[in-house]
């Protein structure tokens, strides 16, 4: 029991990553880069179950689009322990992954200067 004048200590999570992930080391595929996007997949199989954490994040994608590096901010735990579950998840059906969507490339000022030229001249 703590008076009020000690702080609150926050409780730790009871289980390792190393235990979460079984034992299993970080992927060495590039599958699952920071901005890799996943959601929960149209087809999701109803055929077993799932541990706690597989459940939190199949909870967490429900609602779109999120990136690696949101999920593993959302649910507290290490990247790569993250990436071993988006990685079962994923070849089991459950999650669909997608690549982010790459930045615009430069426009060709002769171009836009073309376009508005023609619009110019056409419109006034």
């Amino acid at each position: 029991m703590t008076t009020p004048d000690e702080p609150e200590v926050e409780a730790t999570p009871l289980v390792r990553p190393y235990v979460i992930a079984n034992g299993r080391e970080l992927i060495d595929d590039n599958d699952f880069s920071l901005i890799t996007l996943v959601t929960v997949s149209e087809d999701v199989p109803h055929n077993g179950l799932l541990d706690p954490e597989k459940r939190r994040l199949m909870e967490l994608c429900s609602g779109g689009f999120l990136s690696v590096a949101e999920i593993a901010g959302h649910i507290q735990l290490p990247v790569g322990i993250v990436k071993i579950l988006l990685h079962d998840l994923t070849a089991e059906g459950y999650l669909y992954t997608r690549a982010p969507i790459p930045p615009a490339k430069r426009v060709n000022r002769q171009i836009l200067e073309e376009v508005l030229n023609g619009l110019q001249a056409r419109f006034g």
